[in-house]
């Protein structure tokens, strides 16, 4: 009889294995004493409302007592949510963030009156107070809120938007507390005969099982209880869509999209032209699996048929050291002060590595002003798209370092619209790294299947999420009722077109709508697509480049926010509203599927 093998619990995990957050505060208790500070630093506040239009002094000093109960909310922030990712069942650290949540709201409150009250200003009066030095630090701060004129609301209804801010994250929360504490998926018989724990960190793994009845008994067995939680779940959703519906009324924007979109100063035809680029080539896309059910042997093909590799004999390990020198060997092209200060960060304590019971599922980086860009893993050695995990956080990380090196804080962080191509970037130099040093053509195509796999979960689903997310909320703001089955007949409208007519669609892939943790954070995912699409252009040119393609994209990570994503972009070297980069990295799936059918 085999015995079970169960996810270890936080205390059992290597003190070596884990992050270490003294970089933002050396204890909790040193956490606890700048807490109480922040808190009763809040009251600094009542001096200002009613000052702003004395002065630029005026202006500036409370721009700038601002600017520091921010960098002091960041810090506070990120420790605590740092904590409760090591552990969603630890109510210490529930606690912790809570408290946090709840005085940052007050602090929003406190500041709600900033924006009004400098939209008030006129604008002749404003450019007089920007000709004076004081206000150089906060010029393009001012720049930029000046955008929001027409969004702006009255002091009062600014204060009331404010104070809904815990209430409006009730939905994600919910979510998460569901999707990452208390769903149970119990145990699946791996191929090689073990009764392993499923759950959120380990799904994946099962879905690369060369053995077709794990990976069809994983994905049923996991996705029976999204169907057992399907109302709850699809209430969350909802909520939280709603919520997005609200904020963009009250606000005055014509949509949520249009919401989404306007902090990055992003044109709605960079979402459109992507749907409408990945759909002109999803023949390809249908072809693709065409060729994976053939090289398969198989009768039919099924969503968990599509991560497992097609050469599923080539066998990988990685240990974490391994996988960071390999990390580090592929980015060299990047220089070696970006490689030196990886090394130390990824062999030293940056990175929190291992999965443990009840540790947030995935992978994300977090960086802050003050501490080092920390990294989340669930890193496990048999799987080699965590190596790639591992470089694409990484690229997060190290935009963080280049940005807060070289930036102030009110100019270091950087939007997600560009962060996306920074870590997708560092994923194709690692895969380009590995075909190259590939040892015979089946090696080879193994890299090139990854590839292709890669390209198609960046770009191909993630602008099916995109499309889901536009028609959801679309839906909303017309009234629509998003019940179960709403959700549900939306995003099986999507798989029928995404994955082509031949492709065997089963019943249950219809809930994965509900286990997108993105979906809570609206019109996110499309930048995953675009980042792809503008790395893979990037990669090429600095790795057929020289010194000043090079300098051009380093300069770019050292960025931060201090120009708008679609500037930034263009120079490093590539235009994001030109069709150009989407079609370029669909072209290149093309080509990779040409390559991998001759090969196998």
């Amino acid at each position: 009889m085999s015995s079970a093998i169960r996810l270890p619990k936080r205390k059992q995990i290597k003190t070596a294995d884990t992050w270490d957050l003294s970089s933002l505060f050396a204890t909790d208790a040193a956490w606890e004493t700048a807490f109480q500070r922040f808190e009763k630093r809040i009251i600094g506040y009542e001096k200002f409302p009613g000052t702003l239009g004395r002065g630029p002094k005026a202006l500036a000093a409370c721009l700038k007592f601002d600017s520091e109960i921010s960098r002091l909310s960041e810090r506070l922030g990120v420790y605590a949510f740092l904590r409760t990712t090591e552990d969603q069942k630890c109510a210490e650290y529930q606690r912790m963030y809570g408290r946090f949540h709840h005085v940052a709201t007050r602090a929003n409150e406190a500041s709600s009156f900033l924006r009004p009250e400098i939209l008030a200003l006129s604008t002749a009066r404003l450019n007089r107070f920007l000709d004076d030095p004081v206000l150089k630090p906060y010029r393009l701060v001012l720049d930029r809120l000046r955008r929001y004129k027409k969004h702006t609301l009255s002091k009062g209804e600014e204060t009331l938007l404010a104070m809904q801010g815990e209430m409006s994250e009730a939905s994600g929360q919910t979510f998460r507390q569901l999707h990452d504490a208390d769903m149970k998926f119990g145990l699946v018989r791996d191929e090689r005969g073990r009764d392993v724990e499923l759950g959120n960190a380990t799904f994946a793994q099962f879905l690369t099982s060369p053995k077709r009845s794990v990976r069809k008994s994983a994905f049923h067995r996991y996705y029976e209880q999204f169907a057992a939680h399907e109302n709850t779940l699809a209430a969350t959703l909802n909520g939280s869509i709603q919520k997005d519906v609200y904020y963009s009324r009250a606000r005055g924007y014509q949509s949520c999209l249009q919401a989404a979109m306007f902090p990055d100063n992003v044109p709605q035809g960079v979402y459109d032209r992507l749907i409408s680029a990945v759909r002109e080539h999803l023949p390809m896309v249908h072809r693709y699996y065409d060729v994976r059910r053939r090289k398969m042997k198989l009768r039919s093909i099924h969503h968990y048929d599509t991560y497992v590799p097609i050469l599923s004999e080539k066998k990988t390990r990685h240990s974490w050291n391994k996988a960071t020198n390999v990390v580090l060997n592929s980015l060299a092209p990047l220089g070696k002060e970006y490689t030196a200060v990886l090394e130390k960060g990824l062999k030293g304590r940056w990175c929190d590595r291992y999965p443990n019971e009840g540790k947030q599922s995935g992978a994300f980086s977090c960086g802050s002003f003050d501490g080092d860009p920390y990294i989340l893993m669930n890193y496990k050695p048999e799987v080699l798209e965590d190596v790639f995990t591992l470089t694409h956080e990484a690229g997060h990380s190290m935009h963080s370092y280049f940005s807060a090196k070289h930036q102030p804080f009110l100019h270091y962080d950087y939007t997600i619209f560009v962060a996306e191509v920074a870590s997708t970037f560092n994923e194709q130099l690692l895969s380009r790294h590995l075909m190259n040093n590939a040892k015979d053509d089946q090696q080879r195509a193994f890299l090139i299947n990854r590839e292709i796999d890669a390209i198609r979960g960046t770009i191909i689903r993630q602008t099916m999420f995109a499309e889901f997310e536009k028609i959801t909320h679309q839906m909303a703001e017309q009234g629509e009722p998003l019940t179960v089955e709403a959700f549900k007949d939306v995003y099986g409208a999507l798989l029928e077109a995404y994955f082509g007519p031949e492709f065997s669609i089963d019943p249950l892939l219809k809930l994965e709508c509900f286990r997108i943790p993105h979906f809570y954070r609206p019109f996110y995912v499309y930048k995953y697509a675009t980042g792809l699409s503008a790395a893979i252009a990037l990669s090429q040119r600095v790795l057929a480049g020289g010194r000043r393609e090079l300098r051009d994209y380093l300069g770019f990570l050292k960025g931060g926010c201090s120009q708008d994503p679609l500037d930034l972009l263009r120079s490093a070297g590539v235009d994001m509203e030109s069709p150009e980069p989407v079609e370029t990295a669909l072209a290149r799936f093309g080509e990779l599927v040409d390559e991998l059918d001759r090969l196998i």
